[in-house]
Order: C-alpha cells, then structure tokens, then sequence
C-alpha cells in the first residue's frame, strides 16, 4: 500500500518579499521532507515583472503554483492606506477567490499555511477543517514584538515614539522607540489598528514557522516558549524554526554584464549596494549616496531606481519596474566613476554578486530576506533601514551579531550625508572594523549552514512540524 503523502497550501501575500521564502520553503519540504507542496501566489499586477515569473517557473519542477490575482480593493481600502493596509484589505478581499481555488483542487491539502498578511484567510481553513499554521518571514525578535504589540497597545500611555525608555518584551531585548515598525509609528492612524489586528490575527493560527534558527536567536526563542507571559500572547502554540529560509548561490554557466564585471575586480574590493525588490529613496539622498560612493574612491556596483519622494517602501506594488536613463544621478557621475563602479537599473543577480569573492560589503536596507543572503554568503554589511521592520534588523546586525555598521543618523529621520557614506564604505573595504565583523559573519554563516544540514536544529524543527501535522489530521 503506497505510503499517503502530506499535502500543504501554501498562501502568499504581493510582494516578491513574501513570495520568494515561501517559494523557498515550500521547494525545501518537497525535496527534503517528500511533501506535496501548492504555493497560491496573490498577485497584486495584472502583469507580472519577468524577473518574477521566471522565478516562479523556475521552482514549479517540484511544487505546484497557482497565481490568484488580487481583489481590487479601489473602493474599500481607506484613501490613505499605508502598504500594510493595503495587503491587509487586499488579502480580505481575496477570500473568495483562495477559497474556489483550493476548492477546485482535485486533491485537497491535509495543512494551510499563511504568511502574516493571510491572517483572515484562516477561515477557509476551518471550513476544510485543517490546521492552520502562519509562516513569519521576519525573525524571532520581530515576531515577539509583533504579536506582544497588542499587550503594549493597553500598557503604554501616549505615542511610543515618544517614550523615554525602551519598550519592553518579557524575557526579550527591548525596542528602542526609534526602532518600531512603521506601523506603529502614530496611534492616532486608522492604520495602526490594521496592524492591531493584524498581530491578534496571527497568534490564532495552530502554531508559528518563523525564518530563524536556534543559534541566531536563542534568547527571543527561548522567550517565546518558556516566557508564561509571552506565551500566553502566542495563545501556548509551537514555534518552530525553519530559516535561513533564503535563496542559495547556484552557480550559472551563462555568466551576466554584473558577474562578468566583478570577475574583472581585485578580491574584496567591492561594495555592493542595494534597497531591495521595494525599496526606494528620495532624490537627495540619491544624490548624497552617489557623492559618497564616488568620495570613498572605493569600487561599487549599485543597484539604483528613480526616487519616489520621501516614500521608502515606493516601489512595493511597482517592483521590477526600470528606467534605464539614470538621470536622476547627479551630472558626470556615470563618466567619472566608470572604471570603479557599475550602475545597474532595477534589478541585479543578488545572490550571485554576494558570492562573488570580490565583494567586500552589502550596503543593505536590512529587508530580513538580504540580510540572510548575506550572512550565508559571508558579507558584512552596511545597515540602511527604510521600512516595516528593517530598524530593528539594522539594530541587531551592528549591536548585538556585530556584523555591521550604520550611518549616525537614522536613514528614515535625515538624509545621510555623502561624508557618512564615504566613511562607512572605506571602514567596510580598508578598516580595521570589518575584520572582527568578517570573522562574526562567518561564524554565523557555518552556523546557518548547520541548522538546514539533516539533523540540523532547523531540520530537526521542520521534522517536528510536519509530525504534529499528521497528528492533528489523523
């Protein structure tokens, strides 16, 4: 009699953010734990950005991805909706939609998982009567304040920015004010109680899958399942650890203009700079940047896009988008950095170009997805925070991992200016700094590569995932 082979939906929110780690975990359970595996990709465009498409195709040998395009949510969403309201309603309003897909499977899955913006969907769940589990794509400290947030919402008095002392999380670090999510940045907003709600939605699902191991993040994860206090916000649900959930370099016998560019470069000469898939920033800061990068007389490969004003997250719902004319760069920079820098619209071979052995630094928004590309790839980096939680990621790289080194000023209060850039540029490719930071980012890279090793604590934990899966469905 053939054996009965566990079947999981996979739900993902827009935001090629949210998609690739559920890509990326959905293609580890199939492949090394034999799951069958759907991924239900919510598009917010009609067209899709090539660079996404072939990366969906590029996993669907092994799993089964079925693209559902988002509601339009014009006439629901509030007029100045944030992107976390956004997805929120967005995801609501696509209900319908995730429940005739799944409906209309020949074989329906035994487990439903969700990213942190499929909160609403768990209803479809308990119509199938199936465990339901959320997958946090962020990391363990991001996950304790988040679900902590409505606990914190009845404590404290006034805006958290304004609090005189960190905000404190049973058995955690605290959060510095200046650090918290966007979200939580004026309690006045409507769109604070999107995030309310949000953090509540979450802990009802039958247990956590956070992008963590347990070397990374002992202390929160500890936290999170011994802390009576904290647990009792999780509502007693497992947690486990299943990261780095993150895309691995293969090498690629067609090589690309960046690689081709980079193997042209002495070794550990290069700073690589990037905002992410969604990241953007205002044209004065592009300018200071560019001044910066050209003052450090250090070599570069920059991954730029137009400004969007003074919107950080601008790019979320236009990801991909290109303007190959780079005007917005100030005059003769193109000409006089062209023999130590590369300029590259939109998009970039990000993996690759970590790989690569003659990059020495990342200058990173700390999106959670490129700070684990670059801790397994063994690059420190530079901590530029632009949104969601992306401070308290540049917090944990420079002060606690010591991996990093960040601007004096934060990025998301004043523009950096192009003497701070040389600086830190110069420290990450000539400074004494970055050889203590070398030797802790590799520490944590052998440690990553361990917890997805077999027997591995993250492999262990996913084994452990998938057991209390069958208990629940037999």
């Amino acid at each position: 009699m053939a054996t009965k082979q566990l079947h999981v939906a996979m739900l993902a929110s827009p935001g090629v953010g949210h998609l690739l780690p559920i890509l990326l975990l959905s293609h580890r359970l199939a492949t090394h734990h034999n799951l069958r595996v759907t991924v239900l990709a919510v598009t917010a465009t009609a067209t899709i950005p090539q660079y996404l498409s072939q990366l969906i195709t590029s996993f669907t040998t092994h799993l089964s991805v079925i693209q559902i395009p988002a509601a339009d949510i014009s006439a629901v969403a509030p007029r100045n909706a944030n992107v976390v309201t956004q997805l929120c309603v967005m995801m609501r309003e696509t209900i319908p939609a995730i429940r005739a897909t799944i409906s209309a499977m020949n074989s329906r899955p035994h487990v439903f998982v969700g990213d942190i913006f499929s909160n609403e969907s768990w209803a479809v769940a308990e119509e199938l009567g199936i465990p339901k589990y959320v997958f946090v794509t962020g990391n363990a400290w991001f996950t304790a304040l988040f679900t902590y947030s409505p606990v914190l919402d009845k404590q404290v008095v006034g805006q958290y920015v304004d609090q005189k002392e960190p905000l404190e999380i049973p058995g955690c670090r605290p959060v510095r004010p200046d650090e918290i999510f966007d979200a939580m940045l004026n309690r006045d907003d409507e769109n604070y109680d999107v995030y309310l709600n949000l953090a509540v939605g979450v802990t009802l699902a039958d247990g956590m899958l956070i992008n963590t191991w347990e070397d990374l993040e002992p202390q929160t994860l500890n936290a999170l399942r011994t802390n009576e206090i904290l647990r009792s916000v999780v509502k007693y649900k497992p947690v486990y650890t299943v990261g780095p959930v993150n895309k691995r370099y293969e090498p690629d016998a067609l090589k690309g203009e960046v690689v081709e560019w980079l193997d042209k470069q002495p070794e550990r000469s290069v700073i690589y700079v990037s905002f992410g898939s969604e990241g953007t920033i205002s044209a004065e800061q592009i300018n200071e940047l560019a001044w910066g990068l050209e003052l450090s007389r250090q070599r570069f490969v920059w991954v730029v896009r137009p400004p969007t004003g003074h919107v950080p997250d601008g790019s979320f719902f236009k990801a991909g988008q290109s303007d190959a004319t780079c005007d917005y760069l100030p005059e003769g920079f193109l000409t006089r950095t062209q023999k130590v820098g590369l300029v590259v619209s939109s998009w970039a071979p990000q993996v690759e170009i970590l790989n690569h052995t003659s990059v020495a630094g990342f200058l990173t928004h700390c999106g959670w997805n490129s700070t684990l590309e670059s801790v397994t790839n063994g690059v420190p980096m530079i901590a530029w925070p632009l949104y969601a939680e992306q401070k308290m990621n540049a917090a944990m790289l420079t002060e606690e991992l010591k991996v990093a080194v960040r601007p004096e000023v934060l990025p998301t209060k004043k523009v950096v200016g192009r003497e701070d850039v040389a600086r830190m540029v110069m420290d990450l490719v000539e400074g004494e700094e970055v050889k203590v930071m070398k030797i802790n980012v590799d520490m944590l890279k052998k440690g990553a590569e361990k917890a997805i090793r077999e027997n591995g604590s993250s492999y262990i934990s996913v084994c452990k995932f998938i057991e209390d899966c069958w208990s629940q469905i037999q």
